[in-house]
């Protein structure tokens, strides 16, 4: 099952989006542990535009299976 969801984020104190080898401050993992956290379930979030270090996001869509 495929499932949608739609972010709101101050990104001022995370690396952007995506993960990043050398850093564990992304906007994309920190999703990811929440959602595992919750349900026990690992997933790879998926979306279609990444931020920058810094900037922040009102409605961005992402979605997991």
């Amino acid at each position: 099952m495929r499932y949608k969801i739609t972010i709101e984020y101050n990104g001022s104190s995370f690396s952007g989006w995506q993960k990043q080898q050398h850093s564990a401050n992304s906007i994309q993992e920190a999703i990811e542990n929440a959602i595992f956290n919750f349900s026990g379930e690992k997933v790879t979030l998926y979306c279609g535009g990444r931020t920058d270090a810094g900037v922040h996001a009102l409605g961005q869509i992402a979605h997991f299976d």
